[in-house]
């Protein structure tokens, strides 16, 4: 029986011991904290799945993928974490991002539709469309209950015959050292999210920031599904209707301050909350003045061009990397897992498009808000 320890149980971890165990691997999943917790990217409550990527095909079916992966969970659980909203994209000005992602999308008979800016109001009970150019929507996209479905994953993987074991884990060759004990195994697996960096400091080039999420009070009928989750392309900002009476969750998701996963205090930015203030202004008027009701922080970990980073260890063949998914990667968690198993039995190659080393700057699948 093959084996394999993978270090970290969010979205990518779990999904992948998860997908090993039910493969008839022998897994072992370190985790320093419960599956879902709050410091990590993985531990919000909500995550937008959607399918436009500009150009880029793979992303493109890896999401759509990764949707039916989702529902499949859903059913294997009982547990409902999607949430068929629809994605609204908008546009200030006409350009090849959002074409592109319609070319591809229709390509992939992915559901697409393209609106004229006031045809917003027949999407959100109030919105203000002057200023843009188009909006984009996805019907078939939607949102992620992502704690629920960080959790339900790993207590699937236990179900299932994983092995759990609470610590802090430390690299030590081809193991893994937790609390003076060392564990090996066929693969080795480092999917620890924002603490990846800290691990590996000479080999990962990822950048942790922190990132602001606004809850707002919003009256009846500001709910999802009825209310389509959105991000405006142009502007940086993003959110979705009140999910599990959380609020209006509106977060403007330009690149945040350099972060510890373990030491940085998690207090949102009053400037921030003022960007999302005038945002709501601006798009969604009648949503002006709305109390704020709750923030979340949370760490972001991201490569210079947001590609994933997927990778062997250079030094040590038995050893992967895994991660750098952050503000774009949660929804994908089940189709990586589905790429990346064949990788570890050595069937396929990896892409070197997720490989460790210089990348330029960029690369557009989250927007042009974070790119250098």
């Amino acid at each position: 029986m093959r084996s394999a320890v993978v270090v970290g149980a969010g979205v990518f971890g779990g999904s992948l011991a998860l997908r090993l165990v039910s493969s008839g691997w022998d897994v072992t999943v370190v985790e320093q904290y419960p599956p879902g917790h709050v410091r990590a990217a993985s531990g919000g409550e909500s995550r937008l799945i959607r399918f436009a990527h500009g150009d880029n095909d793979w992303y493109t079916r890896s999401a759509r993928r990764a949707l039916d992966l989702w529902r499949e969970l859903e059913r294997e659980t009982g547990t409902e974490l999607v949430v068929p909203s629809g994605v609204a994209w908008f546009f200030t000005e006409a350009h090849g991002w959002g074409e592109e992602s319609e070319r591809v999308l229709t390509e992939q008979g992915i559901a697409v539709e393209r609106l004229a800016p006031d045809e917003g109001a027949r999407l959100f009970p109030s919105f203000d469309g002057r200023g843009l150019d188009s909006i984009l929507l996805e019907p078939e996209a939607g949102v992620l209950r992502a704690r629920d479905a960080t959790r339900v994953i790993s207590e699937l993987a236990i179900e299932r015959g994983a092995h759990f074991v609470t610590g802090k884990a430390e690299p030590d060759g081809d193991a893994v050292v937790v609390e003076g004990e060392r564990l090996e195994a066929d693969r080795v697996v480092w999917a620890a999210g924002a603490w990846l960096a800290g691990l590996f400091p000479e080999l990962v080039d990822l950048r942790v920031t922190r990132q602001d999420v606004y809850f707002f009070g919003a009256p009846a009928g500001w709910q999802a599904p009825t209310v389509p989750g959105w991000v405006d392309f142009d502007n940086g900002v993003y959110g979705l209707g009140e999910l599990d009476g959380r609020g209006f969750k509106t977060s403007p998701d330009r690149e945040g301050p350099a972060f510890d996963p373990d030491q940085g205090e998690r207090v949102a930015s009053e400037e921030k909350e003022h960007q999302a203030r005038e945002y709501l202004t601006l798009r969604f008027p009648a949503l002006a003045g709305s109390p704020l009701v709750g923030t979340r922080s949370c760490p972001y970990s991201l490569t210079e061009d947001t590609n994933f980073l997927i990778a062997p260890h250079p030094e040590h063949e038995h050893v992967w990397l895994f991660g750098g998914g952050s503000g774009h990667g949660f929804k994908h968690g089940p189709a990586l897992a589905e790429y990346v198993e064949p990788l570890l039995d050595g069937e396929e190659e990896p892409d070197p498009v997720f490989g460790l080393g210089a990348r330029p700057p960029g690369g557009g699948l989250r927007a042009p808000w974070i790119e250098r």
